[in-house]
Order: C-alpha cells, then structure tokens, then sequence
C-alpha cells in the first residue's frame, strides 16, 4: 500500500525549523521549483494494495 506522508509543521516552543533554513539552501530551492506530484501515479504499481501504508515515495524533507 502506498503511503503518504502529510506535512504540518509544528511549532515547538516557539521555534520552527523551516524558519533557521536559510532561503537558498539547496533543498528547500529544490522543493519549491519540482512538482513531484506525477511520482505518486508513476509509482502507484509497485506498491501491494493490502498492509501497512509504506513511507511516502517524495520524502526527502521534513
């Protein structure tokens, strides 16, 4: 079963992580400019329709 992820972020003590990220790192930059969306129907075959859901296939932040 294919997993999603769905991300909140959280604020803890106010602090929030996204906030100490500078601008131009490389991933955040990377996440604004790619629509990864289409990942998930490319995917979708490779994944059992029974169990666990598994990790979502587009974390690579969070």
């Amino acid at each position: 079963m294919q997993g999603r992820k769905n991300y909140s972020e959280k604020l803890f003590m106010n602090f929030q992580l996204s906030e100490r990220i500078p601008k131009d790192n490389f991933y955040r930059r990377l996440r604004e400019s790619l629509d990864l969306n289409s990942i998930y129907k490319e995917t979708r075959a490779l994944y059992g329709s029974t169990g666990n859901p598994s990790i979502d296939p587009i974390v690579f932040s969070s």
